[in-house]
């Protein structure tokens, strides 16, 4: 008997075949010129022909890519049921959204969308009285483009400093405002990157930022030397201190905050996205000096609560799944840790409230919480109503209650008020999506990959699906930086499984799902791995009969968009359609850009070493595109103002797989304006792409909408 046994009887979808060669390219690819670019790599010399594209803000890259987007809308604006997609996306989307609560001073606030407005809005109300709004992003720019990107209050509530993000770029302003009056104060910063930002007291907060790039590259120019400063209230910015990093001691990511009983200020410093130090200063001591804790980049460490003189710290020392160890301030180095909660069989997470800890483990990729004491004792474990991902848990010292949220792929996101007191979850916000979770079933299955590596993937549809191979299937993973792909609704999935389609989250090696030694062996010379455990995951689906080639497609994002591109150049016979989206396509250079550089803990660099260009080298996707062959139809998504992984990888990759292809299915790329990585996107660029993204898959699979 086959897994998911689940799907027993037939279901009528509602698709039907259209076309033997469905969504065929009949146009012309817009011309892209190349140049004799060309890079020795230890004696390999490697051909860069759309070098030019880098060149973002050129005028030649910036008409290249009108030309390319007037012929994706047009291919796009020929599907005949792209608009009854977008018109069901919009309908089911409307719906009230709202965020946990969170106290402030004598105010909770609370995120809210109305159902469709671009950028959810910040209210706050007093018990016992009507809510009210504090900061509504959507009057922040007349298209919804500018975004709140995260907000800081004083501990008693009475100042707050918020982020905003103008056109999805990672360049923020902050704005500093009076709570009661939300009068705005005359202490606007410009040109923060990569930055919480963390109180001290009322007297001004801690940021972080780099030298903003030159004229002509701030989208692109690399961004190496992150600083750390102190803004005091009512003084320019210009005069602002440096408290850590700089030229004094370069590092790329700098971070500080302030702990909650306002006596420690943590630095955490960093080169790349994996490993810190560590350094504390006491702040109840005037000039008291900045101490390390830790001064290697060997592990990953942060202090998550300070109290009575002693700091408890998440850390990976001897852990790779994370443990819990307290010590005291006056005494912080590793030699006078303390063991509070022991490491466990799976990576943890912690959060705290209410003088708890709630420690989240990750179970196979899905959420198991646990409540300790300050001591390090087990209170309780939290119910939870499925194989879903939870998250919050986080609140202040003297609150005797905490939210958390509750989701999973066919439980829409809940929200919960958890007592300190009895132990116990009560309904605290349901959803009100029109979902019936009745009609959907989600089953976590184990597949093989290539060495023998078992690997857990979530594969959610109606239930009474038939399996026969007939299926449209979308795969989807990132699979890289230790992240953990858990999970989540989305009404977007929701308007392609309603009609017939099958949603798989395969989660592979180079994520955080079963912690250190997981994440390392899809690193460097290990990067294969990921991508093995993706095509591996490709002919599972399609050996259970959940799908067939002709119905596959495989999307991801980001890291996520090179392995859909590194899959898709080694297997281009196993996958129908393919979406990489703000993908890292070229290997060799994607260390060159913005905070690329950060990322070799992952990656490796073609400078390092022959042995590790080599193996950039064959998989980078740019490079790995062999002309004359049949590429799946392809859609490449990406966005204008993204300058953390620049356009310009999407840009040469598409170029690049326009004049490789060698056959009818398209190769097209949708680059958004006005749009950044992912972050603040607006509600309407969001239903638009994704109606765009599966009009575009069911259209090249030979199948027809209908509800």
């Amino acid at each position: 008997m086959k897994l998911f046994s689940f799907c027993l009887t037939s279901l009528l979808i509602s698709m039907t075949l259209m076309a033997q060669q469905p969504g065929a390219f009949t146009n012309t690819y817009p011309e892209t010129k190349t140049t004799d670019q060309a890079d020795d790599f230890f004696g390999t010399s490697v051909k860069d022909p759309y070098r030019w594209l880098e060149n973002d803000m050129a005028d030649d890259t910036k008409e290249w890519v009108q030309r390319q987007n007037k012929v994706t809308h047009e291919y796009l604006s020929k599907i005949p049921y792209r608009e009854q997609i977008k018109n069901r996306l919009t309908e089911l989307w409307n719906y009230e959204k709202f965020s946990a609560p969170f106290k402030e001073g004598k105010y909770t606030y609370f995120y809210k969308n109305n159902g469709l407005q671009n950028q959810s809005v910040l209210y706050r109300h007093k018990d016992g009285q009507e809510p009210e709004v504090f900061l509504d992003p959507n009057k922040f720019s007349p298209d919804g483009t500018t975004s709140l990107s995260g907000i800081s209050f004083t501990k008693d509530g009475s100042l707050a400093a918020y982020q905003i993000s103008e056109g999805g770029s990672d360049w923020r302003k902050v704005i500093v405002v009076q709570t009661d009056t939300k009068k705005m104060l005359d202490d606007t910063l410009t040109d923060v990157k990569f930055t919480g930002l963390s109180w001290q007291d009322n007297e001004g907060f801690y940021y972080s930022s780099y030298d903003k790039p030159t004229e002509g590259s701030q989208l692109s120019g690399k961004t190496q030397v992150h600083k750390l400063y102190f803004h005091k209230l009512g003084t320019p910015q210009i005069q602002d201190k440096l408290i850590f990093g700089g030229e004094a001691t370069p590092r790329r990511y700098v971070a500080g905050y302030v702990t909650e009983n306002q006596q420690y200020l943590v630095i955490s410093a960093a080169n790349a996205t994996y490993g810190n130090e560590l350094y504390i200063q006491n702040l109840a001591e005037k000039n008291s000096p900045i101490v390390p804790v830790v001064t290697d980049f060997n592990n990953e460490h942060d202090v998550v609560f300070a109290e009575n003189g002693k700091l408890y710290i998440r850390t990976n020392l001897n852990a790779p799944n994370r443990k819990l160890v307290v010590t005291d301030a006056s005494t912080p180095t590793r030699e006078h840790w303390k063991e509070l909660i022991a490491e466990g069989k799976f990576p943890m997470e912690v959060a705290t409230a209410g003088g708890r800890f709630y420690v989240q483990y990750l179970k196979d990729a899905v959420s198991l919480v646990e409540e300790y004491d300050i001591e390090g004792k087990k209170i309780n474990t939290i119910h939870l109503p499925g194989l879903g991902a939870a998250s919050g848990f986080d609140g202040k010292r003297n609150e005797n209650e905490v939210y958390y949220s509750y989701t999973s792929y066919v439980y829409p996101s809940t929200i919960f008020k958890y007592d300190l007191v009895t132990h116990k979850s009560t309904l605290y916000k349901k959803s009100q999506v029109t979902f019936n979770p009745e009609d959907y079933e989600s089953r976590q299955v184990f597949y093989t990959s290539k060495d023998g590596t078992k690997i857990p993937m979530l594969v959610t549809c109606k239930k009474g699906m038939q399996l026969n191979g007939k299926n449209p299937l979308m795969l989807y993973a990132y699979g890289g930086f230790n992240v953990s792909l858990t999970p989540a609704f989305s009404v977007s999935n929701l308007v392609y499984m309603e009609n017939g389609g099958v949603y798989a989250v395969a989660n592979l090696r180079g994520g955080g799902e079963y912690g250190d030694a997981w994440h390392n062996a899809g690193t460097k010379l290990q990067k294969q791995n990921v991508f093995d455990d993706f095509i591996a995951a490709a002919e599972y689906l399609i050996k259970d009969n959940f799908t067939s080639k002709d119905y596959l497609a495989i999307s991801g994002g980001s890291n996520g968009g090179l392995l859909v591109g590194a899959c898709m150049a080694q297997r281009p016979d196993l996958f129908r359609v393919c979406f990489p989206a703000v993908g890292v396509m070229d290997m060799l250079r994607y260390h060159k850009f913005t905070a690329g550089a950060g990322w070799a803990y992952d990656y490796g660099t073609a400078d390092d070493n022959k042995e590790m260009f080599e193996y950039l080298y064959k998989y980078s996707p740019v490079h790995a595109l062999r002309k004359g062959s049949c590429y799946p139809a392809t859609l490449v998504t990406t966005a204008d103002h993204d300058d953390r992984v620049v356009p310009a990888h999407s840009f040469k990759f598409a170029a690049a797989l326009q004049a490789a292809q060698a056959c009818k299915n398209p190769v097209l790329i949708r680059i958004e304006t006005k749009a950044g990585h992912g972050a603040g996107k607006p509600t309407s660029k969001i239903i638009e792409e994704q109606a765009d993204k599966w009009a575009f898959m069911l259209y090249n699979m030979g199948l027809s909408y209908k509800r």
